[in-house]
């Protein structure tokens, strides 16, 4: 399988697993949280040590976010949010509306 086609059609059948499609949900969320921190802290010019101390973690822990490979608690979101000068928002919407 070469084709760009081939390939989103595997895709599409994988993600018809539930379990697959879950994972890929939660990599997703992890990928968008990660990379809306590092936009934020780069738009504000502090690095990853910056952004840990003024969180209250580990440099490592920060890079290990912005890179999508963990899941924060909403503890460590609003330390996050608030080291950035951001508040945090949570919220639910109907599956329908959700790009793909």
């Amino acid at each position: 399988m070469t084709s760009r086609g081939d390939w989103a059609q595997l895709r599409e059948d994988a993600l018809r697993d539930p379990e697959a499609g879950a994972a890929y949900e939660a990599a997703r969320i992890r990928f968008e949280l990660g990379n809306t921190v590092r936009e934020r802290r780069e738009e504000l010019g502090m690095t990853q040590a910056q952004l840990a101390r003024a969180a209250g973690l580990q440099q490592p822990a920060v890079a290990r976010f912005e890179a999508g490979g963990t899941m924060p608690t909403l503890p460590m979101l609003e330390r996050l949010a608030a080291a950035l000068g951001m508040r945090l928002r949570v919220g639910f919407e109907p599956a329908d509306r959700v790009a793909g």
